[in-house]
C-alpha cells in the first residue's frame, strides 16, 4: 500500500536545477527507473506546487493525481530512457500528465507503449493558414464571415460533417491520410509539404481499427467537435524575425490568418478506448506492473503494442484528413464571402503540427569516452507536445518552450500566459475565443 506523505516530505524529492527547471528524484513514487524533469516559470510553478499540496491535503482522494506525481509514474514505466519530461505548463491528465513526454527504447524487450501517453484525441493538432487580407478588410464583414464559417463547419459534440464519405472512402482515408484528401480534391498539393509526416503515417493499418471506431468516425469528417477545439480568425500582432516571416508569407502587421485546432473525433477516442481494454489483458498476461492503472500498457513488440501503434497511425491519418477537410471548407467560406478564389486570397498552409501522437524516431547518443555514436530506435510518446520545426518556428495555441537539447515543445490552452520577453516561456500564438484574436509571431 502506498504511503501518503506530507507536503513537506514530498518536497524533499523535488530539487530546483535552475530558475525554470526542477528535478524529480527517484523514490518520489515507487519503482522509478529514471528521474523526472519539469519546466516552469514563477507563475506556473505556483500552479504546479499548489496542485501537489492540494493532493497531499486530501490524501489523493478523488480526481486526477497531481501532474508532478504523474511525471513520476511515467518514469516508472518499463523501458523508459533519459527522463520523464514535463513541459510548460504541465498539469493533471489521464495517465500521463498533460504536457508529459517520454521515450522508450525499442531494443529493450521490456519497453512498453501506453495509450495514456498519446491521449484519447489521437493526433489532435494545430494548423495555421495565411491570407493576403488585412484586418481592415475583415472587420466590416466579420459577422457575415463568422456565419459563413459556421455554415461550412459543423461544431459541437456529435456533430456530423458535410464531406461525403462511404465505408470504402473511410478505409482509404485511414490508410492514405492527406493523400486521400489530395486525390479527392480537398487539399492542395503543397499542403502536404507543410504538414508533419507529410500528413500520412505509413505504418497505419485500417484493419486494426475497430468497427465501432469506424462507425463513429464515418459521419464526422470535416467537423470541429467541442471542448477546446476551434477554427479561429487571427491577426498578426507582432513580428520578431522579418526574414523568417517573409519566407512563410506572414510578414505584415494586421495580416489575417486562420488557425484550426482539432483531432480525430470519435474515431480516435474509440481507438484509444479499445486499446486500453486489450492492454489491461496484456498486462496481466505479461505481469507488467504500473503505479497507475490509467497507464495501462503493453510491450512495444507484443501483438497488443503493435496493433495499437498501427491503429493509432490510422487514427492520426484520419485527423489529418479531418483538418484538411476543414481547411477546404474554410477556403470555401472565405472565397464565398469575398467573391473570389482561395488561391487569389493566398490561403496557403503555413504548417500543421501534431501534439497527441506516438512516433518511432531514430536518436543518436555519443558513447562516453569513445569516438563513437549509438543509433537507437525510440517510441516517443507526446501528450500535448509539439515537434519543433528545426529551431525556426513552432505553431502553438498558447505557449512555446524550446531548448537546444530537445526537439519537442508544449502546446497549452490559455491556462497561464502572463509572461515577459525575457522569460524562456515565451507567448507564441496567444489567442482568445474572440472573432479576431491576436497572433503573435515569434521565431525562436
Amino acid at each position: 500500500m502506498t504511503t501518503i506523505r506530507s507536503y513537506s516530505d514530498e518536497l524533499k524529492f523535488l530539487e530546483r536545477i535552475d530558475s525554470h527547471c526542477w528535478r524529480i528524484k527517484k523514490g518520489f513514487v515507487p519503482n522509478m527507473k529514471v528521474e523526472g524533469r519539469f519546466y516552469v516559470n514563477g507563475h506556473l510553478e505556483k500552479l504546479m506546487f499548489d496542485e501537489l499540496k492540494q493532493a497531499c491535503t486530501y490524501q489523493n482522494k478523488g480526481g486526477f493525481l497531481p501532474g508532478v506525481k504523474q511525471i513520476g509514474n511515467v518514469a516508472a514505466l518499463p523501458g523508459i530512457v533519459g527522463c520523464s519530461i514535463g513541459l510548460p505548463d504541465i498539469h493533471s491528465g489521464y495517465g500521463f500528465a498533460i504536457g508529459n513526454m517520454a521515450a522508450f527504447d525499442m531494443d529493450d524487450p521490456q519497453a512498453v507503449v501506453s495509450p495514456g501517453g498519446v491521449g484519447f484525441d489521437i493526433n489532435c493538432g494545430v494548423r495555421l493558414l495565411r491570407t493576403n487580407l488585412q484586418m481592415k478588410d475583415v472587420i466590416p464583414v466579420k459577422e457575415q464571415l463568422a456565419q459563413a464559417m459556421f455554415d461550412h463547419i459543423p461544431v459541437g459534440v456529435g456533430s456530423k460533417g458535410i464531406i461525403p464519405m462511404g465505408a470504402r472512402d473511410l478505409e482509404e482515408a485511414l490508410e492514405m491520410g492527406m493523400d486521400w484528401s489530395l486525390r479527392e480534391g480537398y487539399a492542395w498539393a503543397e499542403d502536404k509539404e507543410h504538414c508533419e509526416e507529410y500528413g500520412r503515417m505509413l505504418q497505419a493499418d485500417p484493419s486494426k481499427v475497430s468497427a465501432r471506431a469506424k462507425k463513429r468516425g464515418l459521419p464526422q469528417l470535416g467537423t470541429l467537435g467541442a471542448g477546446n477545439h476551434y477554427a479561429e480568425i487571427q491577426v498578426v500582432d507582432e513580428i520578431y524575425d522579418m526574414h523568417a516571416a517573409k519566407k512563410m508569407g506572414i510578414d505584415r502587421l494586421g495580416q489575417v490568418c486562420l488557425m484550426i485546432h482539432c483531432g480525430s473525433r470519435g474515431l480516435g477516442h474509440q481507438t484509444a478506448t479499445d486499446a486500453l481494454v486489450q492492454m489491461e489483458k496484456a498486462m496481466k498476461r505479461d505481469k507488467i506492473e504500473v503505479n497507475d492503472r490509467q497507464l495501462a500498457c503493453a510491450r512495444i513488440h507484443s501483438k497488443e503494442g503493435q496493433d495499437y501503434l498501427k491503429s493509432m497511425a490510422a487514427a492520426a491519418n484520419y485527423a489529418w484528413v479531418n483538418r484538411s477537410s476543414m481547411t477546404f471548407l474554410c477556403r470555401q467560406a472565405f472565397a464565398k464571402q469575398f467573391n473570389t478564389t482561395p488561391d487569389d486570397l493566398d490561403m496557403h498552409v503555413i504548417y500543421d503540427v501534431s501534439h497527441n501522437i506516438a512516433k518511432v524516431e531514430e536518436h543518436i547518443s555519443f558513447i562516453e569516452y569513445q569516438l563513437d555514436v549509438k543509433y537507437s530506435s525510440m517510441v516517443v510518446l507526446k501528450r500535448i507536445a509539439n515537434l519543433e520545426l528545426n529551431n525556426v518556428m513552432n505553431i502553438l495555441s498558447g505557449i512555446v518552450w524550446r531548448s537546444a537539447k530537445s526537439s519537442t515543445c508544449w502546446m497549452e490552452n490559455r491556462r497561464g500566459y502572463s509572461f515577459t520577453e525575457k522569460d524562456p516561456l515565451v507567448p507564441f500564438l496567444l489567442i482568445t475565443h474572440s472573432f479576431l484574436s491576436t497572433t503573435r509571431v515569434y521565431f525562436l
